[in-house]
């Protein structure tokens, strides 16, 4: 595997912590080969070239473990916001589970997102963290029907797994849910894709299930996109331009009525939707360095 040289890992959240709680950001690899036709992390926003092609950084555990030893809050580390930390690199390099290895040493907390079963394999340490510090793990689905996942998202398991996948998780204790993103307008927007997705969720135990009910077609990722659904659906993207015209951000045309849905289905199975009650629901407060000190 390529490597490229890096300076720093772990990262200060912009946001603050009203995105799921984030403190910091890491991201171990560059690119991911899951080929999702949506993917926003194409976008030239994000300087990744050769998106498809996946590279992990030089000595990323190394400097993982300076930056952690050093600061002084013990937050919420984010794995995955670029790309997906269980791809099939993963398996032989054991750079997630590395990292996840000195999360739990410097007892920090974790965020991840993944469509990966992989994440399975870490069930161990996500517990052992949890017992100090919050972990969140978010199941990423776009559609409950296998057979359009697998031309939407080709090199990933299938919706159908990624429920299962969630279960195992929740059985074993920890706090996982469903992240329900990108909903394509005119492919996965439909009332019957949006209710099964929830059913599912709660089905499979979730704590809770996130959507922002729409996508982001930034400069480059627009375009791949476009080409990509014209091979499924010719002509879609002229629907797309003729709507949208270069937005970057893309909601359904019933946008309104779809977020009452979902905001409704979740109610009725009393699962969490809301993302500052979620945030609420998972994480508990964390004292610094120097409040330990103290006792």
């Amino acid at each position: 595997m390529e490597y490229v040289k890096t300076r720093t890992i772990m990262t200060k959240s912009d946001k603050g912590s009203h995105w799921f709680g984030i403190d910091y950001h890491m991201n171990l690899y560059k690119g991911c080969s899951y080929g999702c036709i949506y993917c926003d992390s194409r976008s030239d926003a994000y300087h990744i070239e050769n998106f498809d092609v996946v590279r992990s950084k030089e000595n990323a555990l190394k400097i993982l473990e300076e930056e952690l030893s050093s600061k002084q809050y013990k937050g919420v580390v984010s794995f995955g916001t670029l790309s997906d930390p269980y791809n099939k690199e993963e398996e032989m390099y054991e750079i997630t589970r590395g990292a996840l290895e000195l999360i739990k040493k410097y007892e920090f907390g974790v965020s991840i997102d993944t469509k990966s079963d992989l994440i399975l394999r870490d069930v161990d340490l996500l517990k052992e963290i949890q017992e100090k510090n919050n972990v969140i793990i978010k199941i990423s689905v776009t559609t409950y029907e296998d057979e359009l996942s697998r031309v939407l998202e080709p090199h990933v398991i299938s919706s159908t797994r990624r429920f299962e996948v969630l279960n195992i998780l929740r059985k074993n204790g920890i706090y996982a849910g469903i992240l329900m993103t990108p909903v394509l307008p005119f492919i996965t927007d439909s009332e019957d894709n949006i209710k099964t997705i929830v059913s599912k969720a709660c089905e499979n135990k979730a704590k809770f299930v996130y959507t922002k009910m729409g996508m982001t077609l930034r400069r480059r990722a627009r375009e791949y996109y476009y080409e990509q659904i014209d091979k499924l659906y010719p002509g879609l993207s002229f629907d797309y331009k003729s709507v949208y015209e270069k937005n970057v951000v893309v909601n359904p045309l019933k946008y309104k009525d779809l977020l009452e849905i979902f905001v409704n289905e979740c109610n009725k199975y009393h699962v969490l939707c809301d993302m500052s009650e979620i945030i609420q629901d998972y994480k508990r407060k964390i004292p610094t360095r120097e409040q330990i000190s103290l006792f």
